[in-house]
């Protein structure tokens, strides 16, 4: 699976959205099909939903072009993205002429159009047992609030055991919600064309925002979890019963499948919010706790999300470099770039301060 975050190779990309230069970009009496289109994700690392999908395509392994939409750096409001998808959000996938940006409906489309004997399938055939397992278990874990967790441990870390997340992030986060209200708002005058969408995402962050403020809504968030953890656990010891001793199985049965991505992704992202000995550990949940151990060492978790709990690997250091390549217009020599990439990092570092909307 490719991945590329380079800043001249995402301004080509971009040429994407426009179907006259997708034309263009086809040699006379060409005719590419579906199948053999290639397939380009923009994603953010620390998206949730971007790691569900990048998880995804790692597990059927699929050949991809990646690229990073930087949060930090603001692109995911620039205008070029907003016509790519208007409400301003990670991931989208582009395959051909299609472009989806629902993670639930990307995951189903790659399912559905990469399927031959050598892709492995993450949804049992449609109709069986196994089927109906798989598509409950994702609907339960799709439906949980995590932008609501992400904002509500960031704004409150004394709920929080063991967080990944940054100190400074609390203090942090409130000046950003307004510093992106009034970015919106500016990119909507600039932009008369996509007012509306602009308009529409700054009403969502606002609102959001404030619910994830207020502690008796993630108090109640939070206890739902508890019920649905449960659920899980009650499954994982069906499958515990029900397989031979010296076998494994996952969530709905033998084989991994798409509700192991969401529940992979949940846990993952839990254990970095802090709240991994709420939910399991300690005694609590051994079930749930021995799959994390299990999950987090598949080839697939490992390639595609191992690092992204570390923010200095997973966030600062990629907006250095987004930072660096920005700002150099020639860079000579090893010893110039590393002097760059050391302030530039440094500077990331504070950026990111003051954009921690970054983690939902």
């Amino acid at each position: 699976m490719a991945s590329e975050s380079s800043s001249e190779q995402l301004e080509e990309e971009k040429a994407v959205l426009l179907p006259s230069a997708r034309d263009e970009e086809q040699p006379s009496g060409a005719v590419a099909t579906q199948s053999e289109s290639k397939l380009t994700l923009y994603h953010w690392t620390q998206s949730f939903n971007s790691q569900k999908v990048r998880l995804a395509i790692a597990e059927k392994g699929l050949r991809c072009q990646e690229y990073d939409v930087s949060l930090p750096l603001s692109e995911h409001n620039e205008p070029w993205f907003m016509r790519l998808n208007p409400t301003g959000e990670v991931p989208v996938l582009v395959h051909g002429d299609d472009i989806i940006c629902d993670p639930t409906q990307i995951m189903d489309y790659l399912e559905r159009n990469f399927n031959d004997d050598g892709t492995p399938r993450l949804v049992p055939e449609e109709g069986s047992t196994y089927y109906h397992r798989v598509q409950h278990y994702r609907e339960l874990l799709d439906s949980l609030q995590m932008d609501a967790y992400t904002h509500g441990c960031i704004l409150h870390p004394e709920i929080t055991v063991d967080s990944h997340i940054p100190a400074y992030a609390a203090t942090c986060i409130r000046t950003q919600i307004g510093n992106t209200q009034t970015e919106l708002k500016k990119l909507a005058e600039q932009n008369p064309e996509l007012k509306d969408a602009y308009v529409a995402k700054q009403r969502r962050l606002k609102s959001k925002l404030l619910d994830h403020d207020n502690m008796k809504y993630l108090k109640k968030l939070l206890d739902e979890l508890e019920s649905v953890m449960d659920q899980v656990e009650t499954e994982l010891q069906r499958r515990v019963e029900e397989t031979p001793e010296g076998s494994q199985s996952w969530l709905c049965g033998e084989f991994f499948s798409m509700a192991d991505v969401s529940l992979a992704v949940t846990l993952h992202r839990l254990k970095f919010l802090g709240l991994s000995r709420r939910y399991w550990g300690n005694g609590n949940r051994v079930n749930l706790e021995t799959y994390y151990e299990r999950v987090v060492e598949r080839p697939a978790f490992r390639r595609v999300l191992g690092h992204v709990n570390n923010i200095l690997i997973s966030a600062v250091l990629p907006v250095a470099f987004r930072v660096a390549k920005k700002n150099a217009p020639v860079i000579v020599g090893t010893t110039l770039l590393i002097g760059i990439l050391g302030g530039a990092t440094y500077f990331a570092f504070l950026y990111m301060k003051k954009r921690l909307t970054a983690f939902s």
